[in-house]
This record gives structure tokens, C-alpha cells and sequence, in this order.
């Protein structure tokens, strides 16, 4: 018999949630055969089996575990047959026989039960206790009932037993509102009678309306503690750039009409032009870890995408890999964005492509934002907030000429990156954008 543990299926995986058995319970399972669906910190992935038996699920859809933590066991062919043989030669002799001497009598179930012939009394077979010898799935009910972690320890915590509560959230799961409604509803004697607590005016309880609690999905609360972390870690500061992007404009209507599967959109041209002034910065392409400086051979530039959904569960910031972007031509740059963007959409973007960046490009400017400030995604040393291009007037040559104009702000990290490395790096950035014939190259 063979134990299936929560596999690691990223570098930075701490847990996963079981979403969806691709096998039942009991169903044969052949070698390399899809077993399971596993919510990861970044993305959903199928987990393929590595032997081949019968499956004994052990964790239920919904349950989250901390990887090496035990999901299911799967049984060889030849093992099936001496666990039940085991079982069987167990089983009688747990019954007492006929046969059994009168002088000792079988113990009363309870004080208060009143004995009778023993002739009238048949003998009942006392069933084998549950035993991890005899089969796998000896697991407590509300072990297999679908609760969020949350949920499991409210519910222990107070005493409830998760098999008589319903569940309200997706697949019928249990959130931690179903138990705090289950734990409310049993009446409680208040400890001073003689004053009862005042309740809150009516107006005041329902100013917010009707409260929904939403569980964050393994991607959301991977974000969460993440931007935490860079917020309560490091001493990030802000520059600001206003760029000139005529030049730009103009280049990609130059390059339209020889793209047949798209022109490079601005964005394209941001991570191009980043990717080349993050190799003559190496600090601006490092991590700063105990107290020390990491500078990385290879520039790989993260790009954020927004997971837009209907369902407030389900959006979510990805942020996929352009690796070696300072060694790619634009075009080719313009099509691996295009192609990891619509990955990450439709679900299929797997953790190697989410991982390894060195920079994080973040644009809103398709939202009509004209700035704003990004956080700095740990263990990097800067990210770059982009807004949109819009006309503007500028001064050129004691004139005002209105211009296509795009704001960036740079947020980093001072522990490694200082006031006029930071200043440098985006001055180059700017002067590629203004004038962009390098970015063809």
C-alpha cells in the first residue's frame, strides 16, 4: 500500500486544497493517471498518480492540508484480497461463541437494565474496533465532511459536530458562518439577569444590510500575506516620471501593418526598455536577504494580469514571466505576453511560468488611470506602476505642444536600491521609451 501526500507543486507551496477527485473512491488507477485537482498559492493543477491500484481517499474535496500531509493510499492489486482475509479472520473472534461457560455472564449494558434468562438472550457478535490494520478509511465523520480549516476549528472549539451542519458554501462546503450560526442558535442564560445587556439600536445593526462572508481562494491568500509582508518588511520609497511618448506612437504604427498576428502594445515596449535598463542596473535587477545583496545573471520581467470574475472568489492578480526579456526581440516579447496572458484567463498558466521573476511591470492605464503607486513583490528590489497615454500639453522650446504623455512611478526597496541608483534606472528607462529605435534591435 502506498500513502499519497499533498505534493509541493511550486517553490514557494506551503498547502494545497483538494478541489476535485478525478477518481473515486474504490476505482482502479492506473500509473500516470490523472488522480487529483489541487489549488496551489498560484494556480490549479492536476496531480498525476505514480502507482497504479485501487484508490482509498483519505481527505475530501475542499479540505486544505499543508504539503506532506497524507490525501489518499492506494492499494496494490494484491493487497485488497489479504486486508479482507485479515478482516474475516479477525471478526469471529471477536464474537463470543455459543459454547461460551455460563460463569461468565455477558456485563450489563447499562445500571439500570434488567437482566433476563439467559435462554431468551441470543448472543450478539461485538464488532471489531476501528483499526488501521483492517482498512483505510476508518475516519472519523467530520474528518470527511467538506469544512473550511476555519471552520474545523471554530467547530472543535466550540464543541460542534461539523456532520450535522449544512454548508453554505460552494459544493455544499462548510464555512465559518455555518457554524456560527449553529453555535448561536442554542440559548444562553445571561449572567446577570437583573441587567440585560443593552442591545444595539436597530438602525445601527442593519446599516450595512445583509453580511456575506466569502473564504479567499489558496491564490487570494497567497496575495494577502504576501503584499503583508512587503508592506510591514520593507522601506520602500516612490519616483515619478512623466514620459514623452510620441516616438512610441509612432512606432507602432509604423509596425502594424508588418505584425500579422498584432502590433506590440506600449506595454510590450515598458517591458523591453525595462529589461535593458535592468541589465545596466544590476542592483535594480537584485534582492536584498539577510543582509545581503543578490544580484541575478538573468533579466526576468513579471508581468501583472488581472483575473476579472463575476465571482468575488475568483479574482485574483497574476503575475506570469518574461524570462531572458533583455535578450528578446520586441516582437517576440509581444507574442509571449499575448500567449501568458491569455493562459492565466483561461486557467492552463502553469507554477513555473509564475515564478522567477526579477522586476514586476503593473499597467492600469487601459483603466484610465493616469498614476499610482504598486507594492514591491518580495524579494525584489522595485516594481513599476505604468498609466495610460493620454495627450497632454508640455513645454518644447518655450512652447506648449500637446504631446501623448504616460506616467510611471517606481516604488523600491532601500535596502538595495538607493535614491539616485533608483533615479538613474528610470532616467534610462525613459530615454529608451522617448526614443525607441533601440527597442528593435
Amino acid at each position: 500500500m502506498t500513502d499519497v501526500v499533498m505534493p509541493r507543486l511550486s517553490d514557494t507551496m506551503e498547502e494545497g486544497t483538494i478541489l476535485r477527485w478525478l477518481k473515486r473512491d474504490g476505482e482502479h488507477v492506473a500509473r500516470g493517471e490523472e488522480l487529483v485537482e489541487i489549488e496551489t498559492d498560484k494556480a490549479s493543477m492536476t496531480y498525476e498518480s505514480d502507482r497504479e491500484g485501487t484508490l482509498r481517499t483519505v481527505a475530501s474535496e475542499g479540505d486544505t492540508l499543508a504539503v506532506g500531509e497524507l490525501i489518499a493510499r492506494i492499494e496494490g492489486d494484491s493487497e485488497a484480497p489479504a486486508v479482507k482475509t485479515a478482516a474475516a479472520q479477525v471478526q469471529p473472534a471477536a464474537a463470543p461463541t455459543p459454547s461460551a461457560s455460563p460463569a461468565q455472564p455477558e456485563p450489563l449494558p447499562t445500571a439500570h437494565s434488567q437482566p433476563e434468562p439467559a435462554a431468551t438472550t441470543p448472543a450478539q457478535p461485538v464488532p471489531a474496533p476501528p483499526n488501521g490494520q483492517l482498512g483505510d478509511r476508518a475516519v472519523p465523520p467530520s474528518a470527511r465532511v467538506k469544512a473550511s480549516p476555519l471552520a474545523r476549528r471554530i467547530a472543535r472549539d466550540s464543541g460542534v459536530d461539523l456532520a450535522g451542519v449544512h454548508g453554505s458554501g460552494p459544493g455544499g462546503r462548510i464555512v465559518k458562518a455555518d457554524v456560527q450560526t449553529q453555535t448561536g442558535s442554542t440559548p444562553v442564560e445571561p449572567a446577570t439577569p437583573a441587567e440585560p445587556a443593552l442591545a444595539p439600536p436597530a438602525d445601527v445593526t442593519a446599516a450595512k444590510g445583509e453580511t456575506t462572508t466569502v473564504e479567499l481562494s489558496r491564490t487570494q491568500r497567497t496575495i494577502a500575506r504576501r503584499m503583508a509582508e512587503s508592506k510591514a518588511t520593507i522601506p520602500d520609497f516612490t519616483l515619478t516620471a512623466d514620459i514623452d511618448m510620441r516616438e512610441c506612437v509612432d512606432l507602432r504604427a509604423e509596425l502594424k501593418p508588418l505584425s500579422h498576428d498584432g502590433a506590440p502594445t506600449y506595454n510590450d515596449m515598458i517591458v523591453k526598455a525595462c529589461a535593458l535598463a535592468l541589465r545596466e542596473h544590476p542592483r535594480a535587477n537584485g534582492s536584498y536577504r539577510d543582509g545581503r545583496f543578490e544580484l541575478h545573471s538573468r533579466v526576468n520581467v513579471g508581468v501583472a494580469v488581472a483575473v476579472s470574475s463575476q465571482d468575488p472568489t475568483a479574482g485574483a492578480l497574476v503575475v506570469p514571466t518574461i524570462f531572458d526579456a533583455d535578450a528578446k526581440a520586441l516582437g517576440e516579447i509581444a507574442r509571449e505576453t499575448r500567449t501568458l496572458a491569455q493562459r492565466v484567463r483561461d486557467g492552463s498558466i502553469t507554477p513555473p511560468e509564475l515564478g522567477g521573476a526579477t522586476f514586476t511591470v503593473s499597467n492600469l492605464g487601459m483603466y484610465g488611470i493616469r498614476q499610482f503607486t504598486a507594492i514591491v513583490n518580495p524579494p525584489q528590489a522595485a516594481i513599476l506602476a505604468v498609466g495610460e497615454v493620454e495627450p497632454r500639453p508640455v513645454a518644447r522650446k518655450k512652447k506648449a505642444v500637446v504631446r501623448p504623455t504616460m506616467t510611471v512611478t517606481l516604488a523600491c526597496d532601500h535596502r538595495i536600491l538607493y535614491g539616485a541608483d533608483a533615479a538613474l534606472f528610470l532616467a534610462r528607462v525613459r530615454e529608451l521609451l522617448e526614443e525607441p529605435a533601440a527597442l528593435t534591435l
